[in-house]
């Protein structure tokens, strides 16, 4: 991977997470929940973060509010409408910010000016002038937004640029509103209007792409490429529709292709796998396993052949170090694609070392397990090598659900590692709820849970439920997965799956300290 220098030139980045991102249906947070992810993105290396739209809700000037108290560094942004309403509200929801800016936005396109605004283009130019003006009294920093800008005619583009340039505007944001456009379109788009606008050369020139035909990060490159240098975009890529541009494959574009692009951004790129998972547990939104960079799959290999490549080389099947976004390391899933040799290397990191005829035994079994489940994991490995049927730790007996009024009860009854019978009831706001404080009572383990959700695995008679589970223990987030005909027992499975490799973990690091004794 080529790594950038110190010298190597920057591109802005502008994070619309808690404004355009949380437009998300069923993202939307609390003051407090946006504070905390305004640190994150600090810590991250944001340049700009756009915190709201504070004439829309008294939430979002309450957020400005305590993110411009702490949140020093980046510089602040609010959105406005070309409102003398708008601008004035903005203004004071920015007085505690350190380095405050005022982002206002006002539509270009035909389709817009005749259907949203009923303003003819006259009017249009005349508005963003006043408004631009009127903003850039109050502040230096003044961002505009020619919303629509891909299906605006170019001559007026240009025009209306010039326009917000003279008036005070210190970055020009040219968005690609609806994901319309392709990345030829948009760098010729960016190419014409910064060659012909006058005082293009003393303004930043940004780019704001959604992703309703899956376009928004390849369109954004090819605004750099024509002359944008600023790129505003989310985390995970969340915001109206299909999206916005995912900011954390930006990122990695402009770092592991810095020989083509010659660019990188202010990103420790070590934080984004952690930034992306606090935004999924803050919203509850996760996302898809195969989502480039944070995806649970990003770095995960099956097949075969890839992890024969793998063991060999990383650079086979891996073009950046997962180490160098956040992950802990690759991981080798063992499935039943999985060939011997990544059985084999699995093995010998748990410590089992088998000759040629134990090893071929122990893969037949393997490959006869994998008939029956997806994945394989390290205790079913271990469950293998014991040559029993059972593995260690909890498993789960019967369990009963029922309703108590407005409430839900629980029944679980286990079986613990010796083998013994144990059995608790408790209730909760749901089923799930009872259950899971069921089996904290049952087995002693405390969690407490970050992310919950379930999907159907498989079509027809043969379709499974399977629950994924993002939990905290003694400081630690913890994943689990269960699968199960039944979603409730998969929901046990995956809390069980968590106790049981802490349970694990403990008895090593037990038995550890009794040999070093």
């Amino acid at each position: 991977m080529n790594t950038p220098t110190n010298n190597t030139p920057r591109i802005t980045i502008f994070d619309t997470t808690l404004r355009d991102g949380e437009q998300s249906p069923g993202c939307s947070m609390t003051p407090p929940q946006k504070l905390v992810m305004a640190r994150a993105l600090a810590e991250l290396g944001v340049d700009v973060i756009e915190t709201g739209f504070p004439a829309s809700s008294q939430s979002d000037r309450e957020a400005m509010a305590l993110i411009g108290r702490e949140v020093r560094q980046p510089v602040l942004a609010v959105l406005s409408r070309c409102l003398a309403g708008d601008i004035e509200t903005s203004v004071k929801a920015l007085e505690a910010a350190a380095r405050p800016r005022l982002h206002v936005f006002l539509s270009t396109s035909p389709l817009h000016r005749e259907h949203k605004l009923r303003m003819s283009k006259e009017q249009v130019l005349e508005s963003v002038h006043k408004h631009v003006s009127m903003a850039r009294g109050y502040l230096d920093d003044i961002e505009f937004s020619a919303e629509d800008a891909t299906r605006t005619e170019l001559d007026f583009l240009t025009e209306i640029t010039q326009v917000a340039i003279a008036a005070g505007a210190r970055t020009i944001n040219l968005p690609d509103t609806v994901g319309f456009t392709t990345p030829e379109e948009i760098r010729a788009m960016f190419q014409h209007v910064i060659g012909n606008a006058a005082g293009a050369d003393k303004v930043i020139f940004s780019t704001h792409c959604h992703n309703d035909l899956g376009l928004a990060v390849a369109n954004s490159l090819a605004a750099i490429e024509g002359g944008a240098r600023q790129v505003e975009g989310s985390i995970n890529g969340i915001g109206e529709r299909a999206g916005n541009c995912a900011l954390e494959e930006i990122a990695m574009v402009l770092k592991v292709r810095n020989a083509f692009y010659n660019f990188d951004t202010g990103f420790d790129t070590q934080r984004i796998v952690p930034t992306s998972q606090l935004l999924q547990r803050l919203v509850g939104m996760p996302v898809q396993r195969n989502k480039a960079i944070v995806g649970a799959n990003a770095f995960a290999h099956e097949s075969g052949i890839h992890q024969h490549g793998m063991l060999r080389n990383r650079n086979t099947y891996e073009i950046m170090r997962p180490e160098d976004v956040g992950w802990e390391s690759s991981q080798m899933v063992l499935g039943r694609h999985s060939g011997r040799a990544a059985v084999e290397a699995r093995l010998r990191a748990l410590g089992y070392w088998l000759e040629e005829e134990e090893l071929k035994l122990v893969f037949e079994q393997f490959k006869a397990l994998c008939e029956q489940q997806r994945v394989v994991t390290d205790a079913d490995l271990q469950t293998l090598m014991q040559g029993t049927s059972s593995s260690d730790g909890y498993r789960l007996a019967s369990m009963t659900i029922s309703d108590v009024g407005s409430r839900a009860n629980a029944l679980v009854e286990l079986s613990d590692p010796e083998g013994n019978r144990v059995a608790e009831t408790a209730q909760g706001d749901g089923p799930v709820d009872a259950l899971f404080s069921a089996l904290s009572a049952a087995t002693g383990v405390q969690l407490t849970l970050d992310s919950y959700h379930v999907h159907s695995v498989g079509i027809g008679a043969d379709a499974r439920g399977e629950a994924n589970l993002s939990v905290r223990h003694a400081g630690e987030i913890l994943e689990g997965t269960g699968t199960s005909r039944d979603i409730i027992e998969a929901s046990a499975l995956a809390w069980l799956d968590v106790t049981n490799r802490l349970l694990r973990q403990r008895e090593s690091v037990q038995t550890q300290e009794a040999v070093s004794a």
